[in-house]
């Protein structure tokens, strides 16, 4: 319910005014770690290397309405039902290198949602590509016309 309010917000939002360079997101993160699959021997048996960030999206107050809205319409296979944005790693042998590229993968994914995708300008061939695309189809079609001899 909450998420579907947000998401009426974008439709008026400007996503280039939206810069959240230089914001500190650490006090809002949640860590929950837990035991990593894969390689690693018996460290894996013991250690709890695998870490996962959990951000509240919704509940933030680091984020404006708008920006949350973004959020939500970008990242929403990345969201639960409650709004909060989860990233798992488990590619270090370490839980503090888990986290720290758990860090990074946040706020990489931030910054991507908040740029604003270029719209395409629709242009026409110019003449002289035109000129040029007809010649090479004219010299082709004589290549061609001259195969079909009588053998």
């Amino acid at each position: 319910m909450l998420i579907a309010l947000y998401l009426s917000l974008i439709l008026f939002t400007h996503i280039f005014t939206m810069n959240v360079r230089g914001i500190n997101f650490d006090s809002e993160f949640s860590f929950k770690t837990s035991r990593s699959g894969g390689a690693g021997g018996q460290n894996v048996n013991k250690v709890s290397t695998k870490v996962e960030l959990d951000f509240d999206v919704v509940n933030s107050v680091l984020l404006t309405e708008e920006q949350k809205a973004v959020l939500l319409k970008k990242l929403e296979n990345r969201i639960t039902k409650e709004g909060v944005l989860q990233i798992i790693v488990q590619a270090e042998r370490s839980q503090l290198g888990n986290k720290e590229i758990a860090v990074k993968k946040f706020y990489d994914l931030l910054n991507k949602s908040f740029i604003e995708k270029k719209k395409r300008r629709a242009t026409k061939p110019s003449k002289g590509s035109k000129e040029k695309r007809l010649k090479s189809k004219k010299i082709n079609s004589q290549i061609k016309k001259s195969r079909k001899g009588d053998y």
